[in-house]
């Protein structure tokens, strides 16, 4: 299996994947298929066997096998990473980053306490059991950070793509009194292991502040004598 990300370091990108005769690759969302070249019978769709809301909403995936050529969308401002799963591996994935899986990897759903997926929106979180690979996309880059047992790790709700499935974690707010009541719910996680990070998340006061300033100097440059030597 070959994969070609194209544009990937752009906002808005696609991504190639030539598949040879022995290959086969599970889509979980068909609906970022653009184009496919191959034996129409090279594709099978399935309902996903998961438990809870995900078997009631009957949600598909799509099984493609080669030989054949697949054409997949990026969300813009989203960059694929290609994460290898061996065979031990206990990371819990949020469901909407995991774009496909290689033939050999096995899925299997674990449903999330009632007070988190209220507050998180997520119900069932992946856990992916190898060898095989994932591709993951990330809202910009993704980090991976180790946790420990003793000192804790905050990360932004809507930042964290997966943990491991033995770590502690809680929804919280760190700081003073005037930094929790200002910031966006955090997850507190122990243990040991990495966390996937997507580092796209932005504050959405901070970047229309960046967006205003960007037209301010633009103007600025315009309209003002010699403004685009002195306003950069």
């Amino acid at each position: 299996m070959h994969i070609n990300t194209g544009t990937e370091q752009t906002s808005s990108g696609h991504l190639l994947i030539d598949l040879a005769e022995q290959d086969k690759l599970h889509i979980l969302h068909p609906g970022q298929i653009i184009a496919y070249k191959g034996s129409p019978s090279g594709r099978e769709d399935r309902v996903m066997d998961l438990a809870g809301v995900y078997r009631k909403r009957r949600w598909i995936r799509a099984a493609i096998s080669g030989p054949s050529q697949l054409l997949l969308g990026l969300p813009g401002g989203c960059r694929l990473h290609t994460v290898p799963i061996g065979t031990d591996s206990n990371l819990l994935f949020n469901f909407r980053n995991v774009l496909f899986f290689s033939e050999g990897i096995t899925m299997q759903s674990r449903v999330q306490s009632i007070k988190n997926a209220m507050i998180t929106k997520d119900w069932v979180r992946m856990k992916f059991s190898g060898p095989g690979h994932i591709g993951v996309i990330a809202s910009g880059w993704m980090e991976s950070i180790q946790l420990s047992p003793d000192t804790p790790l905050y990360v932004d709700a809507g930042a964290l793509i997966a943990y491991p499935e033995n770590a502690r974690l809680k929804l919280s707010v760190y700081g003073n009194t005037l930094a929790s009541q200002h910031m966006k719910m955090q997850w507190e996680l122990r243990g040991s292991g990495p966390v996937l990070i997507q580092t796209g998340a932005v504050d959405a006061q901070f970047e229309s502040q960046m967006r205003q300033d960007g037209l301010i100097r633009r103007t600025l440059r315009e309209v003002l004598p010699f403004g685009g030597v002195f306003i950069k």
